[in-house]
C-alpha cells in the first residue's frame, strides 16, 4: 500500500459517505438507525485520524448527529484526511502508533493499518445501512468501490 492508493480510497470514503447521506437527506422518515450508524462512521473516521495525529478525541464513539451534523462532518473529514495524507511519506505508514481503544485498553499498531481499518469500517457499516433501508422498502445508495472507479470518482 502506498500513499497514492490511500488518497484514492479517501476520495472513494468521502463519495460513498456522501451518497449515502444524499439517499438519507431525500427520505421524509430516514431509518434513525441508518443516521445513528452514518454519524458512527464519521465519529470513527475522526477518531482514528486524531490518534494518528496524537490528538485528543473529539467526539462520543456513537456521537447523536443529525444529518445535516452528518453532512458537515463529511466535508470537514475530507479536508481533514487530504491534510494529514499530504504532510505523511511512504515511509510513515509503517509507524506504529500507540493509542487507546474505547475501553481505555493500550494498543499500537501501524499507519497502513489503522488507515485499512477505517476504510473497511465504515464499508462494514454503509452495509448495515444499505439492509436496513431495504428492510424498510427503501432504495440504498450504491456505493460500491467499483462503481465510484466506474464512474471516474476515483482515478
Amino acid at each position: 500500500m502506498n500513499l497514492e492508493y490511500i488518497h484514492r480510497l479517501f476520495l472513494y470514503e468521502g463519495w460513498a459517505n456522501t451518497e449515502i447521506t444524499k439517499a438519507l437527506s431525500h427520505l421524509q422518515n430516514p431509518p434513525a438507525r441508518s443516521i445513528r450508524l452514518l454519524a458512527h462512521i464519521l465519529s470513527a473516521e475522526r477518531l482514528w485520524l486524531e490518534r494518528l495525529r496524537e490528538e485528543k478525541q473529539t467526539h462520543p464513539v456513537w456521537p447523536e448527529f443529525s444529518l445535516k451534523e452528518c453532512e458537515n462532518e463529511i466535508g470537514a473529514l475530507g479536508k481533514l484526511w487530504k491534510d494529514y495524507l499530504g504532510s505523511v511519506s511512504d515511509d510513515d505508514l509503517s509507524r506504529s502508533v500507540a493509542y487507546k481503544n474505547s475501553k481505555g485498553e493500550d494498543w499500537s499498531s501501524r499507519t497502513q493499518d489503522i488507515v485499512m481499518h477505517v476504510i473497511l469500517h465504515s464499508a462494514y457499516h454503509r452495509g448495515q445501512i444499505a439492509s436496513d433501508m431495504r428492510a424498510a422498502g427503501l432504495a440504498p445508495a450504491y456505493t460500491d468501490f467499483i462503481h465510484a472507479v466506474r464512474q471516474g470518482i476515483v482515478e
